[in-house]
C-alpha cells in the first residue's frame, strides 16, 4: 500500500469543498475560507484528520447545484492554518490522493459530505517511465528558461525536486496553464506513461514557440546586432 493510501486507509466518508480547480497528488493549494458552512468543515476536521476531498466543480457549466455523482477530485489536507480576526482563514493544503465521489451522505453538517473511493496511477515498466519523465522534465526547463527570458527577467529555473515519474506528472500538470479540461482529464489518468506523453507533446509544441520569441527578444534588446538598445530621450 502507497503512502498516500495508508493516510486515507479506513476513510470511505469525506467533507466535500467542490471547486472549479483541478488539485493534484503532491501538489499545494492555497484556499480562503470564508463561507461559513467552509468554516464549520475545517474547524470539524480540524479536531479529526485534517482532511477534505475537493472534487472539481464548476458551477457556472451546469444547472446542478453539487457535483455529480462519479465526479472525480483529488484528497486535500491541511497543512497550515491561518485564523482571521473575523472568522474567515487562509489556509495550505496539498494534494494526498484522487477520489471518485460514489455518493452523497446524509448528515447534519451545513457543508456536503461523500462517500469516496480512492485511485492511483497502474504499476507500469520503471525504465520506460523514467525515460520519459527525464524528457518532459527538459522540455519543461527549457519553456521555463524561454518564459524568463523573454521577461527578461532573472533568477533560478523553477525547482523540480527528486520524485518519482508519476508525481513528476502531477507537478508539471499543475505547473503549466493550460486548459482546465485538459488537467481534469490528466487527473482521470492511470497512467503515468500517458499522462507524461501528452505533457511531452503540449510541451514539444509549446517550447518552439517560446524559444523563438526569446530569441527574438534578445536581438530587440540589441538592436539586432550584439549592442546594448539605444535609449530615446
Amino acid at each position: 500500500m502507497s503512502e498516500a493510501l495508508e493516510r486515507v486507509h479506513g476513510i470511505t466518508r469525506l467533507p466535500l469543498f467542490p471547486l472549479p480547480v483541478v488539485l493534484f497528488p503532491g501538489t499545494p493549494l492555497p484556499l480562503h475560507i470564508f463561507e461559513p458552512r467552509y468554516r464549520e468543515m475545517l474547524a470539524d476536521i480540524q479536531i479529526t484528520n485534517n482532511l477534505f476531498a475537493l472534487p472539481y466543480w464548476d458551477a457556472s457549466e451546469t444547472e446542478a447545484t453539487k457535483p455529480e455523482i462519479g465526479t472525480l477530485g483529488c484528497v486535500a489536507e491541511v497543512r497550515q492554518v491561518q485564523p482571521l480576526e473575523d472568522g474567515r482563514s487562509n489556509i495550505l493544503t496539498v494534494g494526498i490522493v484522487r477520489f471518485r465521489l460514489e455518493d452523497y451522505a446524509d448528515t447534519a453538517d451545513s457543508y456536503f459530505v461523500g462517500e469516496v473511493s480512492y485511485f492511483e496511477d497502474d504499476e507500469e515498466e520503471e525504465e520506460f517511465l523514467e525515460q520519459r519523465a527525464g524528457a518532459v522534465k527538459d522540455l519543461f526547463l527549457r519553456v521555463a528558461q524561454g518564459t524568463r527570458d523573454i521577461a527578461g527577467t532573472r533568477g533560478e529555473l523553477p525547482y523540480l525536486p527528486e520524485i518519482t515519474p508519476e508525481h513528476l506528472s502531477f507537478f508539471v500538470a499543475a505547473a503549466i496553464d493550460f486548459d482546465i479540461k485538459m488537467k481534469y482529464e490528466m487527473l482521470a489518468m492511470r497512467s503515468t506513461g500517458e499522462r507524461l506523453k501528452r505533457l511531452h507533446d503540449f510541451l514539444a509544441q509549446a517550447v518552439q514557440t517560446v524559444e523563438e520569441r526569446a530569441k527574438m527578444s534578445k536581438l530587440a534588446q540589441t538592436n539586432g546586432h550584439g549592442k546594448k538598445r539605444i535609449d530615446f530621450e
